[in-house]
Formats: structure tokens, sequence, C-alpha cells
């Protein structure tokens, strides 16, 4: 566990996390990859987990009837891959494709909710963490549909 402990320590989304919590946080933790074309986490599954990625990368794509796919945004290593974790009923908003080979570590959910429940000042570290990416991911599938919008008016 010391190695994954050591690769969250190091990876710019927990930047300046305090150590300890990085133990814990390593307790829920996995290597895992997926080859392209195959997907992280697709819309309306359960949210049981994130990735926080360390090669390749990722297109976040949002699907209606009659609208095909779109892709919001592309994610590469250094960035997160899911955010309805966080928020009942904990299932994904969005699909997340690997464009290419990806390498992430995968955190299990229902673990760090529970560390968290238990520890409120790691549980407010994390959401202090999460919600700027959750507006960002916001700010980038608004702009999208924006844009998908003006191209038909």
């Amino acid at each position: 566990m010391e190695g994954l402990e050591q690769i969250l320590a190091e990876h710019p989304f927990f930047a300046g996390f305090d150590p300890a919590y990085a133990h814990l946080l390593g307790s829920c933790a996995k290597n895992v990859r997926f080859d392209p074309g195959r997907y992280l986490l697709q819309q309306g599954a359960p949210a049981d987990q994130f990735y926080l990625l360390r090669h390749g990368r990722v297109a976040l794509e949002l699907s209606g009837p009659g609208r095909g796919t779109v892709t919001f945004q592309t994610l590469g290593p250094g960035e997160l891959v899911g955010v309805s974790w966080l928020v009942p009923p904990y299932r994904w908003t969005y699909d997340a494709k690997a464009l290419e080979l990806v390498r992430a570590i995968s955190i299990d959910a229902a673990c760090l909710r529970g560390k968290s429940e238990a520890d409120h000042d790691l549980g407010y570290e994390m959401m202090k963490r999460f919600m700027p990416v959750l507006i960002q991911r916001l700010q980038a599938a608004r702009l999208q549909l924006l844009d998908v919008y003006g191209a038909r008016g």
C-alpha cells in the first residue's frame, strides 16, 4: 500500500494533502487500466468509484435522443474522472471513455464516504478539492451545450 499512498500524495489533485489522509485514501485505492474505447463509467450506472488519471486521455461525453454523443471535455494525466460519487443517488451523469491506454488509481467511493463520515475534517478537505472540479465540469458541459444549440439556431 505504501506505493499507492506515495502515488496519491504526488498526484496534483492531492497537492498539500495531509499525509495521514493519503494513508486513509490508500486503503480505498487500487491501480486500474483501460484499453482504448473502454468506458471508465457510463451514465446511469452506480457511481461507486472515481479515478485519478496517471497516463492516457479520457473523453467525457453526453448523449441525448436525436443528438448523438457529444464530448464536452477531454482529460489527461494529473486530472480526475468522476464526481457523482459525492451526491446521492450516486449515479453517473455522463460517460467517460478511454481515448488511448489509460492507467489510473481507482478510489472506492463507499470506502471514502465511510472514512469521510467518520472523520469530518477529511470529508471537508475532500469537498474543498472536489467542488472546483464539479463547477468546472458543469461549466464545460454548459459551454458545449451552448455551442451545440447555437450552431442549430
